[in-house]
């Protein structure tokens, strides 16, 4: 077996995605304990960060409590080395989670136990369908009142509109919750409240009718047996192939903030999740063993360390070996660059890597070179697919609120466009700025960035637009739509025009005055 062979069976990539205050992060930090790659956890509550979390690394999450950045981990553990990416849970930063899920293999979707599927996991769970994901769900807070957890399965398979087949049971739950009874490997763990350290006791009791569980467990043991009983009846056994395919989701239940149920979980993501997959590229597929090198950026990241202004393109390792120091073919610019300390990263801190394998997240030092979506080859001229821009739901105007720091403005609001923070288009006369976003938080995440990182003051004010919508058609047509709607055209960062439609139904009149113009309400036409 050669080493590229070797290294892509040792890794596994995924994302931990989920509606805000599931829990996501609390159990980011515990696989990171298990893993060794950090000795304490950080602690979210009440949106007062008492020790940071260990990926929260931009000063605006350690104020607020959430995440707003994807955030790249990699640790080692049983024999496999796990790039995991933790995303934003608040909705207003869905489309950072909506390109990182083009970056990973897998995902683990983590559901609060007394709330359920939230409309934001219906959201992510339809991308990672569009995808074909595999997704392992992580049924989270087993220590509090929750809801039945067949009641939460059927739940899951109606609203995600997937097959799913628990794993692992919870006996009892809330101020009962005794524990959980590993389906996969036949062991109980027994569950200790209030925990910190990483031990957990665990039996292993192949046979439910073993007198032992009764021992343990007392007036829980036949609840148990019963209720595992129902499951092996009504669900389907667990299939390998039928959860690659993101058909089947295997189910977990624990509870992340006591380091119960996660290990359960971990154990078995190492043996089921996918290695490196192959990526389809505008040309061709291409597989993770190819000998020659390729990669695509899919987030950008300015001030990672203010002190040193950082520029960090975010790239995902596909095929070959990325090696330090070596040139490498940018596809979009058609030059050769190369990275004299490429990074992989624990958080907020950096360590040089020498090489680097399919499925890895390779930190590139930036000047300006890249965007979201380039790739980088041995040479052949590709470019990978399948990392849209979305349509912003909502729009407003920048306004410079101190015109002696207008350079600084520029620059800020470049390299924050550059990242993926929100979207920008120019309108003219005036060459006036109209930022888009998914929602409200975006704009006071980027008025403070500017101020804070780039000493540039800035005010937004309230457009009506209902969507931005790329256009391309009949040329003469379009001549005499963009006559017709001069007041509302605009270019996006790329240079690519857009109609900023002012509501649905004028709109949806557009579309049937110009039927030889399409109007796209994403980017993904650029590489189609």
């Amino acid at each position: 077996m050669s080493q590229l062979t070797d290294e892509i069976r040792r890794r596994k990539t995924f994302a931990i995605i989920s509606h805000p205050d599931a829990g996501k992060t609390t159990l980011t930090e515990k696989f990171l304990l298990f893993g060794g790659a950090i000795q304490t956890a950080g602690a979210v509550k009440s949106n007062k960060i008492t020790k940071t979390a260990a990926s929260d690394f931009m000063e605006i999450e350690r104020q607020r409590g959430i995440s707003v950045a994807t955030s790249v981990m990699a640790f080692e553990y049983a024999d496999s080395l796990i790039n995991l990416l933790d995303t934003p849970g608040h909705r207003d930063f869905a489309e950072d989670t909506y390109r990182t899920l083009t970056a990973v293999d897998s995902v683990i979707l983590v559901i609060d136990c007394v709330k359920g599927v939230e409309p934001q996991t219906e959201r992510l769970m339809e991308v990672c369908r569009m995808r074909k994901t595999p997704v392992i769900v992580f049924v989270n807070k087993l220590d509090l009142e929750g809801q039945d957890p067949f009641t939460l399965l059927d739940e899951l398979e109606d609203k995600l509109e997937i097959k799913v087949r628990p794993l692992s049971w919870p006996i009892s739950g809330g101020q009962t919750f005794q524990g959980v009874y590993n389906l996969f490997n036949k062991e109980l763990c027994l569950f200790q409240g209030g925990k910190t350290k990483l031990s957990d006791e665990r039996v292993i009791i192949k046979d439910l009718k073993d007198p032992m569980l009764d021992e343990y467990l007392d007036m829980h043991a036949d609840e148990l047996r019963e209720d595992v009983e129902m499951v092996e009846g009504v669900y389907d056994a667990f299939d390998k192939e039928a959860y690659a395919a993101g058909h089947m989701a295997p189910v977990f239940f624990g509870s992340a903030v006591n380091n119960f149920g996660v290990r359960e979980m971990l154990d078995a993501f190492v043996q089921i999740a996918p290695t490196p997959r192959q990526r389809t590229s505008t040309q061709r597929e291409v597989l993770p063993e190819e000998d020659k090198f390729s990669g695509f950026v899919f987030k950008i990241h300015a001030n990672i360390d203010p002190k040193h202004r950082d520029r960090i393109a975010f790239m995902r390792v596909c095929s070959g070996t990325f090696k330090r120091g070596e040139f490498f073919f940018h596809t979009r610019l058609g030059k050769k660059l190369k990275f004299a300390n490429p990074a992989t990263f624990m958080a907020a801190s950096k360590s040089v890597v020498e090489r680097a394998y399919p499925g890895d997240v390779v930190g590139l030092y930036d000047t300006g070179n890249f965007k979201i979506g380039d790739t980088m080859t041995e040479g052949e001229d590709l470019q990978f697919q399948g990392i849209p821009s979305f349509s912003p739901e909502i729009f407003k105007e920048l306004r410079n609120d101190d015109p002696m720091k207008s350079k600084q403005l520029e620059k800020g609001v470049q390299q924050l466009m550059d990242e993926g923070v929100a979207q920008l288009f120019l309108q003219n006369p005036g060459n006036r700025k109209i930022i888009g976003t998914v929602g409200e938080l975006q704009f006071e995440v980027i008025q403070y960035r500017l101020e804070h990182e780039y000493g540039a003051k800035a005010s937004f004010h309230a457009k009506r637009y209902h969507k931005a919508c790329w256009i391309t058609g009949d040329e003469l047509k379009l001549q005499e739509f963009r006559r017709i709607k001069h007041a509302e055209m605009a270019i996006d960062k790329d240079g690519l025009e857009v109609y900023l439609a002012p509501s649905s139904f004028i709109l949806e009149m557009e579309t049937r005055n110009f039927p030889e113009i399409t109007f796209h309400t994403t980017s993904e036409f650029k590489t189609a």
